[in-house]
This record gives structure tokens, C-alpha cells and sequence, in this order.
């Protein structure tokens, strides 16, 4: 067996013009995968009759769990990172050096992430209101994503795009089924969030392929001057990414009452849809702008970002038309209230989804001042919503504005950026 790890079918290449076709083999599975974890939501509105429950569990797997994978996530996308750039560049000795020295780092990291999140476990019940009981399902419930996050950056620095569809799909499985019966057997926002943990079971179908990454050869220590410094820009974009994207769930579990919060937690999952169902593109874009970043793929990588572009305005379109009949569909009976919040979240999660899209290009680019900008337009938005947010019609009100401030500011240092200049293609940049 040769010793360079393949991609699912055939050795990964860009410039064979695939890219574009695994973009939307991934996005096809995962668009199936998120019908199923939409019927986990419909599962736990129709279990969870405690008010406030419903939205303290999204809370805590959305808000809470994610912030608690924080620390390791800066990490993954490193890692990725430097996988599919030796992969693609056909450096085998580098890239089995670089797998065999990152299990050590990564279980390190793991270690002390799992340290921080104790620290935190306290400061954060208290400030955001959770139980210790859901605290502490939360926390073991992290842990265990932890090296979930490990197998699923090997699967795309590897460009194991099929993969790692196939885990996803196991998982929403897993998580529907388990979450149907556990929460009407004990219904309570712990169950819910145990589903969750249950469901990353499905990572254990990456044992089948396990030779695949049994490679010879002496460790390489990441740990180098270029990689510290991606170091922090990935941390800037997965902060950003996660202010963005879910850093409301945290204002609104500080604020709300827990009617409030049910019904807000509905309307903002169904706008979350909207960038984790075109989001398997920027993992595609990602994975190939971190290995090729000139020449015909190119091409191909602008293909996918209009993809991303028209499949999200395709998702609000539909979320909009369909608000009143996907909240029924979820909570089992009609609520004006969720349904008539849809409209303004749909517009703050497009806006995200267009951060998110050229924070992504921006990361694989090594583009270090796009990327802190991103970064830090990510925590100037969540801090505004802290300020300002405390009631949903406030929060409602300020999230598309600051939304859409920061994607200016963006949008605008990405152009800057993408400017052809003397020097050559800013792409190779």
C-alpha cells in the first residue's frame, strides 16, 4: 500500500475539475442530513413541555458546547490546514510526519481544553443560567466532540469528503432515534443534550479505514514559526465564526424568560439551516484553496462560492415563504411569535454565511490581517448583541444591522485584498 493517504475514490485533484463535483456530492448528503436534524428539533419541541426547556437545550448545544470546543477547533483547522496542503502538493514524507506528530499534539490540546472548560464550568452556569446538571451533560458531551473534531479535520485535510458525509449522515441518524426515545422516556433539556453526545458515536466507522493512516516514518513536531502563527489566525476565525453564527444563543440565554426563549430558539434553529446547509461548500473550498491557490482551480473555487451564493439565497427565499409551516412543523402547533421573528434572522444568518465564506477564503489564503479582521468584527458583533440585546424585539433589531456592517467592512478588505497588484496574483498570496 502506498504510503499517501487517498482520498475516497481516487487521489484528491483539483485540477482535474472535481471540485466542484464534490461540493455538491457533500452538499447533497448533508442537505439530507440537516432534514434530519430539523426532525430532531420537531422531536424535542413536541417532548419538551417544561417552559424554557426547549431553549435552554439548543442553548447549551449550540451556544455553551461550541464555545467549549473553542480552544480545540482553533487547532483542527491548523491541522487541516497543513494535511490537504501536503496532500495536494504530493509530499508524503511532510504529511506522514506531520499526522504522526499531531496525534500527540492534539491529545495534549485535548487535555488542556478539557481543563479550561472545568474552569469555566461555574463562571458560565452562573452567568448564563444553566443547571448543573445540564452543565455537567454539556461538558461531557464536549469532551467527547473533542476528538470527534480530530477525525473530522482528517477526513478534510484528506479530502475524505465522502467519508465524511457518510459520519454525518450515521450521526443525524443516531441522534433522532436516541433522542426520540430518551426524551419521552425522561424528558428534560439533559436528555436532549445527551442525544447529541450519543450520536458522535457514528465517528467510530473511521476504525474501517484505520490502515489508511497506519504510516511509517519519525514524528514531525507542528510547532514552528509558521505554524504558531496560523495558529492565531485560526483562532481569529473560528471566534469569528462562532460570534456570528450562534454567539446569540448565549445573549439569549442570559436575558430571556424561559417563553421567550423557547420561542426565539425555534425561529433562530430554522435560520441556522440556512449556513449549515451550504456550509459543506466552504469545507470543499477550504480543503482545495488550502492545497492549490493558482492556476485553472481557481476557477473552480470562485464555481463553489457562487454555489455557496445561490443555494443560500435559494434557503432564505424557501425560509421565508415556508416560516409559518416549518415552525408548526417543529413545535407541533403554530406560534405568530417564533414565526414572525424568522424574517430578521433569516437576513442576520445570510449576512453570517457571507462572513463565514470569506473568512474561509481568507484562512486557506493565509491572508493574517483578512482573518483577524474577521476575528474581530465576530466579537465587536456579539459584544453589540450584549449591549443591546436584552429583549428579543432589541436583540431582533440590532443583529441584521451589525450583520450587515461587518460584511461591508469585510467585503471591502476582501476586494482590497483580491486586487490585482504589480507583484503578481493576489491569490498566490
Amino acid at each position: 500500500m502506498s504510503n499517501q493517504p487517498q482520498t475516497d475514490d481516487k487521489p484528491y485533484d483539483p485540477q482535474a475539475g472535481k471540485l466542484l463535483q464534490s461540493g455538491i456530492i457533500f452538499s447533497a448528503i448533508s442537505f439530507l442530513t440537516g432534514l434530519g436534524n430539523l426532525a430532531f428539533q420537531g422531536v424535542l419541541g413536541r417532548h419538551l413541555k417544561v417552559s424554557g426547556d426547549y431553549g435552554s437545550a439548543n442553548s447549551a448545544l449550540g451556544g455553551l458546547m461550541t464555545l467549549l470546543g473553542l480552544l480545540p477547533a482553533v487547532a483542527i483547522f491548523a491541522v487541516t490546514h497543513y494535511i490537504a496542503h501536503f496532500n495536494a502538493g504530493g509530499d508524503s514524507a511532510r504529511l506522514q510526519g506531520l499526522l504522526l506528530g499531531c496525534r500527540k499534539f492534539l491529545f495534549r490540546l485535548t487535555i488542556a481544553g478539557s481543563v479550561l472548560a472545568v474552569l469555566l464550568v461555574k463562571p458560565l452556569s452562573d452567568f448564563f443560567h444553566y443547571n448543573e446538571s445540564l452543565m455537567l451533560v454539556t461538558l461531557g458531551c464536549a469532551l467527547v466532540s473533542l476528538w470527534a473534531a480530530l477525525a473530522t479535520a482528517l477526513c478534510q485535510g484528506l479530502a475524505w469528503f465522502k467519508r465524511l458525509a457518510l459520519i454525518a449522515f450515521l450521526a443525524m441518524l443516531l441522534r433522532v432515534s436516541f433522542g426520540w426515545f430518551v426524551t419521552l422516556k425522561w424528558p428534560s433539556a439533559e436528555t436532549a443534550v445527551l442525544a447529541t453526545g450519543f450520536s458522535l458515536l457514528a465517528y467510530l466507522v473511521l476504525l474501517i479505514w484505520r490502515k489508511d493512516l497506519s504510516l511509517q516514518g519519525m514524528p514531525v513536531s507542528p510547532w514552528n514559526r509558521e505554524f504558531v502563527q496560523y495558529i492565531a489566525v485560526s483562532a481569529a476565525f473560528v471566534v469569528g465564526s462562532y460570534c456570528f453564527t450562534q454567539g446569540d444563543l448565549l445573549v439569549m440565554q442570559h436575558y430571556f424568560s424561559g417563553g421567550e426563549r423557547d420561542a426565539y430558539t425555534v425561529a433562530e434553529r430554522l435560520a441556522f439551516a440556512l449556513p449549515s446547509t451550504v456550509g459543506p461548500l466552504l469545507t470543499v473550498l477550504f480543503t482545495s484553496r488550502s492545497g492549490e491557490r493558482g492556476g485553472n482551480v481557481v476557477l473552480e473555487q470562485f464555481k463553489l462560492l457562487g454555489l455557496y451564493v445561490i443555494g443560500l439565497a435559494a434557503g432564505v427565499a424557501g425560509l421565508l415563504l415556508l416560516r409559518d409551516f416549518l415552525v408548526k412543523l417543529i413545535l407541533g402547533t403554530s406560534s405568530p411569535v417564533a414565526a414572525a421573528m424568522i424574517s430578521r434572522l433569516a437576513i442576520t444568518m445570510a449576512f453570517a454565511s457571507l462572513l463565514q465564506a470569506l473568512g474561509t477564503w481568507a484562512l486557506a489564503s493565509r491572508w493574517i490581517k483578512i482573518s483577524l479582521l474577521y476575528g474581530g468584527l465576530g466579537i465587536g458583533y456579539w459584544l453589540a448583541l450584549l449591549l443591546l440585546g436584552k429583549s428579543p424585539a432589541a436583540l431582533l433589531q440590532t443583529m441584521p444591522v451589525a450583520a450587515g456592517l461587518a460584511f461591508g467592512v469585510l467585503l471591502l478588505a476582501w476586494l482590497t485584498m483580491m486586487r490585482p497588484r504589480k507583484t503578481g496574483d493576489p491569490t498566490q498570496s
